[in-house]
């Protein structure tokens, strides 16, 4: 089955990482992935955007036709690509940082949750464990062990406590009625 996730936002928030990340980790789960990228030339606060295809089988085009999930992590990216998708696609947002009135917008405060374990950086990772568990596209074990492999160093046990924090949201929420 072919997955194809949208994620974007301004340059700075880890969207190229995210999107990275997300398609190595299916690698490591013997799917095949192919992602793709575009940003504009500033190395902060211009557009950014990632996209990933995620399969079962080979994969004969390589970009995004109609994507089942997306997720907006500024306004803009918001306003640019939240519109005019298949009725079932699943929007996803930082709540802290995107105002939609849709309701079948996922929100989240993914800087929030970044910001109280003491960098906002992080909070692309805290939106990849949302994602993934709310997708189940591929595994916690993957993942956790893909970020382990390709975040610095330094920053490891935070991305993957970040992760796991993202998680616990969609877990919460899930049993509350709003997963």
């Amino acid at each position: 089955m072919r997955t194809e996730i949208s994620i974007s936002g301004f340059g700075g928030q880890g969207v190229i990482l995210a999107g990275l990340l997300l398609g190595k980790a299916a690698i490591n789960d013997n799917k095949y992935a192919v992602q793709t990228q575009s940003y504009g030339p500033e190395s902060r606060g211009g557009a950014a955007r990632s996209e990933v295809v995620i399969s079962d089988q080979k994969i004969d085009y390589p970009k995004v036709i109609e994507a089942d999930t997306v997720v907006a992590l500024s306004q803009p990216a918001f306003d640019k690509y939240c519109q005019n998708l298949k009725e079932n696609t699943t929007i996803i947002t930082d709540s802290d940082l995107v105002k939609a009135l849709e309701n079948k917008v996922y929100s989240i405060p993914f800087t929030k949750i970044a910001d109280t374990l003491g960098k906002k950086v992080v909070a692309n990772s805290v939106m990849i464990g949302y994602l993934l568990a709310s997708t189940e596209v591929v595994t916690v074990k993957s993942m956790e062990s893909t970020i382990q492999e390709n975040v610095p160093e330094n920053t490891v046990e935070l991305n993957l406590e970040a992760f796991k924090q993202g998680v616990e949201f969609w877990k919460k929420g899930k049993k509350n009625g709003k997963g």
